[in-house]
């Protein structure tokens, strides 16, 4: 039987071996998955992932749950089907957890399993899903936060249609600043509100009613207060950066604040013994990239006390240490997403790197982690060659449980990855790109090159898996990707290289970039292609206006008119608060200078525009306003609408694969 099993398994290893390999294809990305949310449990011993899937018939993403042992044994689902679970957080003492599904309709519920028998019961049916949640430290309650709806009052009023009578859905009324949002469409009226629940079930208690929202509650250890953040300023439209921390009395529901600062003050977690706070927050000095840093607060004395205050980059995820002694945070640092730890004295140790590939479109950093009581941790692992998988890290080092694109990936070539610096023409800045190159590149052919750019622009790329990427390079192209000045991970000084000037010098970034690839000997210089999305799509009209090297471009999702999008996307408070410093009508001048809408007249590149038809943070108007300012000026272009997409737009991953086809053909269309 050993003998047979052995040639069995020879046989098949040399079938898998001989397999021609063939490069990726765009219906490749319905079989694509990757993890997020690892939730170690408190005593280390387990974990719980959302394991990220595609359905390629009804063309939606789905997730279920699964669990693992730390060692990386009796890795196995605990929910199943064609929905989505996600959300899953363990109870103090390891026995059960909450987690969130449409399992039971496409109303998303919230559910209790207990671990050891995995029976599971509805806790919510409610007609919002509850949002941000925390388990009470005896396990008996939830606090979370949830939508309340409040209906927006209108002063027309209708007279009463006749019986019978067939008229229009009444007039919308709108009289507040945000009155839509990107991913969310027209907003209804309502705010997020504090609630408890038993586990034992029931109707959730509502505790606060105010006109504001309310950020994610967490226990004190008595179980008699809740903490949170919120801002409770009466013109918050205006003020969008200024909450601040408070606590609610569970006896009599009083509130009150415990810190008072311009900035936010948000994120709250209790220590493990119950006497402190930690949080993320920063004095607002209005500046385009600024830094989170990390606080802490005796909840006896109430003063705030800057512990990260050394740390030049932005901080986020701060989970306390078992022992008390000191924090975990996350971090980006030049293109890679890592852990970090500080001490209560304000010492940084980096612990883990390579966190990222947690969506499949480009290569944006990213990813999350967990800790349990005894400092072991879990992170979602990513890299060039996969998208996010399953890790685990403690004093012996690292060690990666899962591969879960290993069977698409046996039989599919990827483009090769290397990271490059170079220097800016403008100023001698070090710039840190990544140049991809095609399956079977042979360095002594010539290949056309596409220029892909990040948006954000306060973003960054990274050494992280990218399915839009490897796509293009599959094609048959070097991609080279980039963090230009203002992208965040290098500090904070070089994020702001760009406050109140983009977009303008990343410009030449960009290009350096693209002359140090060309420099290698195997580009193509007469076919050089760009494209980007939202920053990135700014960026590229404002490329496009510069110079006619491209022989043909995609602007994704742009901005062309600064006076028009702060008008007209989802935040005109922040946008021209912090991206501008005045109003449109303040500083005409200055709006249009920074505009690409003002090269227009320049652009002699075939442009193709790319938009979501339901994106409000960079709205379709603004492609409608670039493809027909190309036409005036009879520059070939053309315009490729994104049905029921918001900015986003891989909401369905057809939309995804739309996107890249609609690329390609450009760029095949104009190639030589």
């Amino acid at each position: 039987m050993k003998n047979t099993f052995t040639l069995f398994t020879l046989l098949f290893t040399l079938t898998i071996q001989s397999q021609v390999k063939s490069n990726l294809e765009l219906l490749d990305i319905f079989d694509m998955e990757y993890i997020t949310d690892p939730q170690i449990s408190p005593d280390g011993s387990k974990i719980i992932y959302v394991r990220n899937f595609k359905d390629v018939m009804t063309d939606k993403n789905l997730s279920n749950l699964w669990v693992i042992n730390y060692d990386g044994s009796n890795n196995r689902p605990i929910t199943s089907g064609n929905q989505n679970d996600f959300y899953p957080r363990w109870s103090h003492d390891g026995t059960k957890i909450i987690f969130k599904s449409n399992k039971a309709d496409d109303k998303v519920k919230l559910y209790l399993m207990w671990m050891d028998t995995k029976e599971i019961v509805p806790l919510t049916n409610t007609p919002q899903a509850p949002g941000q949640i925390s388990w009470s430290h005896d396990d008996r309650y939830l606090a979370f936060n949830m939508f309340v709806p409040m209906k927006n009052e209108s002063i027309i009023k209708m007279p009463e249609k006749p019986e019978g009578a067939k008229w229009n859905a009444p007039p919308t009324y709108i009289d507040k600043l945000n009155y839509r949002g990107d991913g969310q469409g027209y907003l209804k009226g309502g705010n997020l509100q504090l609630f408890i629940l038993s586990i034992d079930g029931g109707t959730p208690k509502q505790l606060t009613a105010t006109p504001f929202d309310h950020g994610a509650p967490i226990w004190s250890k008595d179980n008699r207060t809740l903490y949170f953040s919120a801002n409770f300023n009466p013109d918050e439209d205006f003020e969008p950066n200024n909450s601040e921390l408070y606590e609610l009395d569970l006896s009599d529901n009083s509130i009150n604040a415990l810190t008072d600062r311009y900035g936010p003050d948000d994120s709250p977690i209790l220590s493990p013994d119950g006497t402190k706070i930690a949080y993320t927050g920063l004095d607002d000095q209005l500046l385009g990239y600024q830094l989170n840093e990390v606080y802490t607060m005796d909840l006896t004395e109430r003063k705030p006390k800057l512990l990260s205050g050394d740390f030049d980059r932005n901080i986020q995820n701060i989970q306390w240490a078992g022992d008390g002694k000191g924090l975990y945070f996350q971090y980006n640092d030049q293109g890679d997403t890592k852990i970090g730890h500080l001490s209560l004295t304000g010492k940084v140790t980096s612990i883990a790197a390579g966190l990222g590939g947690t969506s499949l479109g480009r290569p944006y950093n990213s990813g999350s982690y967990s800790v349990s009581k005894n400092s072991r941790l879990t992170y979602t692992l990513g890299g060039t060659e996969h998208p996010s998988d399953l890790a685990v890290q403690d004093r012996k080092g690292m060690k990666r449980l899962t591969f879960v694109n290993d069977d698409l990936f046996s039989f599919r070539k990827l483009g090769k990855v290397e990271e490059l610096w170079w220097e800016s023409t403008f100023d001698q800045r070090k710039i840190q790109g990544w140049v991809v190159t095609p399956p079977d590149f042979d360095p002594t052919k010539k290949y056309p090159l596409i220029l892909e750019i990040h948006g954000g622009p306060f973003l960054s790329y990274g050494s992280v898996f990218s399915a839009e990427i490897q796509a293009m390079a599959a094609a048959g192209y070097v991609v080279l990707y980039a963090n230009p000045r203002g992208s965040a991970s290098y500090g904070q000084e070089f994020g702001n290289l760009i406050h109140h000037d983009y977009p303008n010098h990343d410009y030449e970034d960009l290009i350096s970039g693209v002359d140090a690839v060309i420099q290698k000997g195997y580009v193509d210089d007469k076919n050089l292609f760009v494209t980007g999305g939202s920053g990135g799509g700014v960026l590229t009209a404002w490329i496009v206006g510069k110079t006619d090297r491209f022989k043909a471009a995609v602007v994704a999702k742009p901005v062309i008119n600064w006076t028009s999008f702060v008008l007209y996307a989802d935040s005109p408070a922040f946008f021209s608060k912090y991206w501008f410093g005045k109003k449109p009508w303040e500083d005409p001048e200055n709006y249009f200078k920074r505009s690409p809408l003002s090269y227009v007249g320049n652009v002699s590149t075939p442009t193709m525009l790319l938009t979501g038809e339901e994106d409000y943070r960079t709205p379709i108007a603004e492609s409608e306003q670039f493809y027909a300012a190309l036409k005036l000026e009879g520059v070939e272009t053309a315009m490729v609408r994104i049905p029921g997409a918001s900015h986003g737009i891989a909401n369905r991953p057809s939309n995804l694969v739309a996107k890249l086809a609609g690329i390609l053909a450009w760029f095949e269309k104009y190639k030589e």
